[in-house]
C-alpha cells in the first residue's frame, strides 16, 4: 500500500502531465556502473597494501577501514548495494586482478585472472564493466604510456589494452550482459611541450593497434576517455577532449564524458546532445570536480541534475551508459558509495519526473515565459515521497536510515581491520 505522501505526490505530478509510476519503472531499468576503486583508494591487488597513485590519480585521506583484500572489497561493495535501490553493475580496473599471490605482468592478463570476479558478479546478478590500468607502473613512470617515444613501452601498453578488451568481451559473454571497456591514459607534460603533435600521432597509431580486432558488440563495447589535466600533467594532455572526440567520431567508438575532465566553467550536460549527434553511444563518468578533477562524491546538485535532465530530455537513455568515478578516502568508503550512487539515481529520477512534454510544447509554441515558469514550479513538486516510495519498493532503507546500517557495519566489520 503506497504511503499517503506518495499518493499526494502522484496526484501533484499528474496535474502537470507526469506519471510517477512510469518514471519509477523507467528508473528501475537503468543500472549504474559503480566503481570498485572507491572501496580501497585505487589500490588494486597486484601488490599487498598498494595505493596506485600516479598518472594524476591520488586518493586523499586516511579514514580507517579500507578494504585490504578482494574478499573485503566485495563484502563492502555488497553492503553498499544493500543500501542502494535497483540492480546495478560493478566497474573493475585491471589492477584488481585476482592473481593468487603470483606476479603477472599486465600485458599477460587473461580472463582467468578475473574469473572469481565474474563468478561473484554472476551470483549477485550484476553486470560488469572493465578498464585497462595504464598508470602506477614502472613503464608509466615517465608520465607516458600509449604515446611514449619508446616503441617497446608503447607496445607493452598496447598489449595490455588488447588483453583488457579480450577480458571485457569474455566478461560480457559469460555474464550475458554487455561489458563496456573504457580506455583512459594519463599521458602528458607538467610544463609546456615543444611538440604537441608527435605524442598525439603516436597515440592514434597505438589506439588503432588496440582496436584492430573487431569484437562482438553484444559482449564488449569500446569507449575512449579524455582528460583535461592531472597532477604532473598540468600543461599538456595528449588525450584531450578534442583528440578523443575526433577519434570516437572517426571510428564510431563510445565517447566517455567525465564530469571532472573539463574546465570548471564548462557544463558537461551541454555536450551530450552534440556528441550523440555523431557517435552511437556514450559513457558517462558521473563525478564532482572541486577546482580540479578531484573526484568528490556525487551530490544531488544542479550540475548532476543537468546531466540527467539532458539524457532524459533528448531521449538518450538507451544510448547512455551511466557510471560513477570518484574516490574519497576522508570518509567512510561504504557511505561514499551509497551517497554517490543514491544521488545519481535521485538526479535521474528527478529528470524522469520533469514535465518534459509540456515544456517542449511551450517551447515549440514560442511560449518561453510558460516554459521558464513551469521549469521553476516543477522544482518544488514533491519529489521526496516518490524517491522514498522507490526505496521502499526496492526494499532498501528510506531516507537517512541507511546511515545507521553503515555505522553498524563500521563498528562490527571495518573497525576491526
Amino acid at each position: 500500500m503506497p504511503s499517503q505522501s506518495y499518493s499526494f505526490a502522484l496526484e501533484s505530478y499528474a496535474r502537470v502531465g507526469v506519471d510517477t509510476e512510469l518514471a519509477l519503472a523507467a528508473l528501475a531499468r537503468v543500472p549504474i556502473s559503480i566503481h570498485c576503486w572507491q572501496g580501497d583508494d585505487v589500490g588494486g591487488f597486484e601488490k599487498p597494501n598498494a595505493v596506485l597513485s600516479g598518472g594524476g590519480i591520488q586518493a586523499t585521506g586516511n579514514y580507517p577501514g579500507k578494504a585490504r583484500t578482494i574478499d573485503e572489497l566485495r563484502s563492502d561493495f555488497q553492503k553498499a548495494l544493500s543500501l542502494i535501490p535497483g540492480k546495478h553493475r560493478i566497474n573493475l580496473h585491471a589492477c584488481y586482478a585476482d592473481l593468487g599471490g603470483r606476479k603477472v605482468e599486465r600485458n599477460e592478463y587473461t580472463v582467468a585472472h578475473f574469473q572469481s570476479w565474474i563468478d561473484w558478479a554472476g551470483a549477485l546478478g550484476l553486470g560488469m564493466d572493465f578498464n585497462p590500468t595504464c598508470f602506477a607502473h614502472p613503464k608509466a613512470d615517465s608520465g607516458f604510456t600509449l604515446s611514449h617515444r619508446d616503441a617497446g613501452i608503447r607496445r607493452f601498453w598496447v598489449e595490455h589494452c588488447i588483453a583488457s578488451r579480450k577480458i571485457g568481451a569474455a566478461i560480457g559473454k559469460k555474464l550475458g550482459k554487455t561489458c563496456v571497456t573504457n580506455v583512459w591514459i594519463p599521458d602528458g607534460y607538467k610544463d609546456t611541450p615543444a611538440d604537441r603533435k608527435g605524442p598525439r600521432e603516436r597515440l592514434e597509431k597505438s589506439l588503432d593497434a588496440v582496436f584492430a580486432d573487431a569484437l562482438n558488440p553484444k559482449h564488449n563495447l569500446d569507449a575512449v576517455e579524455s582528460k583535461l589535466f592531472g597532477i604532473g600533467a598540468e600543461s599538456y594532455t595528449v588525450g584531450s577532449h578534442e583528440f578523443y572526440l575526433s577519434y570516437a567520431v572517426k571510428h564510431q567508438k563510445l565517447y566517455c564524458l567525465d564530469a571532472g575532465h573539463y574546465h570548471p566553467t564548462e557544463q558537461l550536460a551541454d555536450k551530450i546532445s552534440s556528441v550523440l549527434q555523431f557517435v552511437p553511444e556514450i559513457l558517462l563518468h558521473v563525478s564532482r570536480g572541486v577546482r580540479w578533477d578531484s573526484d568528490h562524491v556525487v551530490l544531488f546538485d544542479d550540475p548532476t541534475r543537468a546531466i540527467m535532465e539532458e539524457v532524459v530530455r533528448g531521449g538518450f537513455l538507451a544510448r547512455t551508459h551511466i557510471g560513477l568515478d570518484y574516490f574519497d578516502a576522508s570518509i567512510n568508503r561504504v557511505a561514499a558509495w551509497t551517497i554517490g550512487t543514491r544521488n545519481a539515481l535521485k538526479c535521474l529520477l528527478a529528470a524522469l519526473l520533469e514535465p518534459t512534454k509540456t515544456l517542449r510544447a511551450a517551447e515549440i509554441a514560442g511560449d518561453h515565459t510558460g516554459r521558464l515558469a513551469l521549469m521553476e514550479e516543477a522544482k518544488s513538486l514533491p519529489f521526496g515521497p516518490v524517491w522514498d516510495e522507490y526505496c521502499r519498493r526496492k526494499e532498501v532503507p528510506v531516507g537517512g536510515a541507511w546511515l545507521e546500517e553503515v555505522r553498524a557495519y563500521e563498528r562490527d566489520v571495518l573497525s576491526k581491520r
